[in-house]
């Protein structure tokens, strides 16, 4: 067994594997063990693999998980030190797993590294899953450097740097293994989209650091399962994003927090419907109705959250929705 394992979750995606996994068994197989885990697929995925990539692990689940219960399925059965879990639509290139691993072992309190994410469709932009390291405001609304919502950086250099983030992308996350295991995994309520933010937050709650390395570079072509013109992916990340922030959230202004949400999330959902996009006004209404359904769950693990009692690092302390919708900014510096 290597000291790595690259986990990939699949759901009927053998194009995928067919054009991004080559790249990871070239660049990755001299450190890696390389393990694709099935989430119940109906293609022919895996009598693709047995086929065309015979040193590729399976793990076959049955059923679809989805993106959280499919990992934390997968990663009960891992048992190397170090696990880089990975989009089946990521193109690695030579030399990214070594920079991430000399960073993890610069300091045991990292757990958890994400390189820089470009755009497989033009690979001079930054791509919108994680970019060169994810933040969140002070409400909870997450962006990247090299994103503020659809706003994406041609990437000049200006992230080679490694630097400490409140989020890893769940697109490419190196994290230590135990450190998954104890934290309990991914939310399985999420099923998918900001599980991996819920996630590192519970990890920083504990005194953990989350880093970016730019040294490392990946490109992630993204929408593989949902488009963003999904409204389902608009629920999602929606109902997800409140949960979390009410999961979470242990300022004493959580109140506070939850009204000017409900404001901001509302004006959300008017934009959509003044664009004449109404699945995803109704998508923004769903998810909070969601939430307000599953409100006694979400307190009860609200309450077994040991939370950090220090100001945690990667928090941007005013408003991206101000600053980029009315304030007409590009990019945060933080």
């Amino acid at each position: 067994m290597k000291r790595v394992a690259v986990v990939i979750l699949n759901w009927n995606g053998k194009h995928h594997l067919e054009t991004f996994l080559p790249s990871v068994v070239q660049h990755s197989s001299h450190l890696a063990d390389i393990v694709v885990v099935d989430n119940g697929s109906t293609d022919d995925s895996l009598s693709f693999l047995s086929l065309n990539f015979p040193t590729v692990k399976n793990i076959e689940l049955g059923n679809n998980y989805g993106f959280t219960g499919g990992y934390n399925r997968a990663m009960q059965q891992i048992e190397n030190e170090i696990s880089i879990i990975l989009n089946s639509d990521i193109e690695v290139t030579p030399g990214w797993i070594e920079p991430i691993l000399a960073l993890l072992d610069s300091d045991a309190q990292i757990v958890a590294v994400q390189p820089k994410i470009l755009a497989y469709t033009d690979k001079t932009k930054f791509e919108y899953a994680g970019a060169a390291g994810g933040f969140i405001d002070f409400l909870a609304y997450p962006f990247c450097r090299g994103r503020l919502f659809n706003s994406m950086e041609t990437d000049l250099g200006q992230y080679n740097d490694e630097k400490e983030i409140f989020w890893a992308t769940g697109a490419c996350m190196f994290i230590r293994t135990q450190a998954f295991k104890e934290i309990g995994g991914f939310d399985e309520d999420f099923f998918a989209h900001n599980e991996e933010i819920d996630l590192c937050w519970r990890l920083k709650h504990k005194g953990l650091k989350i880093y970016y390395c730019g040294h490392s570079t990946v490109y992630h072509l993204g929408g593989g399962t949902l488009h963003k013109s999904n409204p389902r992916k608009t629920l999602l990340n929606f109902r997800n994003n409140l949960t979390m922030l009410i999961k979470n959230d242990h300022s004493g202004l959580l109140f506070s927090k939850f009204v000017i949400r409900l404001i901001l999330d509302g004006m959300a959902g008017l934009k959509f419907l003044l664009e004449g996009n109404y699945p995803d006004t109704i998508a923004v209404v769903k998810a909070h109705f969601a939430v307000y359904g599953q409100i006694n769950t979400i307190l009860l693990k609200r309450k077994a959250i040991s939370a950090s009692k220090k100001p945690l690092s990667g928090v941007y302390l005013e408003s991206i929705v101000v600053d980029h919708y009315l304030k007409g900014k590009k990019r945060i510096d933080i």
